[in-house]
């Protein structure tokens, strides 16, 4: 009797969980499905990601080879081939910026201008975006292009670039002839760069004594203006 009743209970087990299965087990297979696809595909984009840095790194290893040996043609094949298959990556802005120093740098204004151009509108790292522009900004200033210079330096920057951007706005400001605007860029940038950049507020400091500007007064006014 006793064996009986255990097959009983048993049975009824079994029964239960068909019954439970029946209901729901469409469900939980397709969550697992689910589940285990996501698990696949992020381990297949962690090794897709993994594999693109690595065949970028060659790329970036030719490219500064390139731009230490002086040789163009070479550095600009290399700079091509990354920004077409590893555009995404951030070896491909760091060898835009490297390739734009070295074009630069060979007399090779338009080919800089345009690597520049590329990481500012194209990399993933807001920091890298930002040194594009500011040098870009810089180049257009030095070719006189004061409209395109602001407007590369127009719109947000991140926090440690907010000070050098106003110092270039002040630059691009005073070559139009615009003194006053200038100088409150320039008294932007010195307030921005803080006990952080002592030299570089030097600089900027000198600037505005050549405009007739005590940088200092501006300081201590601005304090002044912000207590209760």
């Amino acid at each position: 009797m006793a064996t009986q009743h255990f097959d009983l209970e048993e049975q009824e087990q079994i029964d239960q969980l068909k019954h439970f299965w029946q209901r729901w087990g469409n469900l939980i297979t397709w969550v697992l499905i689910v589940a285990l696809g996501a698990y696949a595909a992020w381990n297949g984009w962690q090794y897709w990601q993994r594999r693109q840095a690595a065949q970028a790194a060659v790329l970036y290893d030719q490219l500064e080879s390139a731009a230490q040996a002086g040789d163009v043609p070479r550095l600009e094949r290399a700079l091509a081939d990354m920004q077409g298959s590893y555009g995404d990556t951030e070896y491909a802005a760091q060898g835009a910026l490297l390739a734009a120093k070295t074009l630069a740098d060979k007399d090779q204004p338009a080919q800089a201008k345009a690597a520049l151009a590329w990481v500012a509108d194209k990399a993933g790292d807001e920091g890298l975006k930002a040194s594009a522009r500011l040098r870009l900004a810089a180049m257009l200033y030095g070719e006189k292009a004061y409209d395109e210079a602001l407007k590369q330096l127009s719109g947000s920057f991140p926090a440690a670039f907010v000070p050098l951007a106003a110092d270039r706005r002040g630059d691009v400001l005073l070559a139009q002839g615009q003194k006053d605007q200038a100088v409150a860029e320039y008294g932007k940038a010195y307030q921005g760069f803080g006990k952080s950049g002592v030299e570089y507020r030097r600089l900027v400091g000198i600037k505005l004594n050549a405009l007739g500007v005590d940088p200092e007064a501006g300081v201590a006014a601005a304090a002044a203006g912000s207590q209760p």
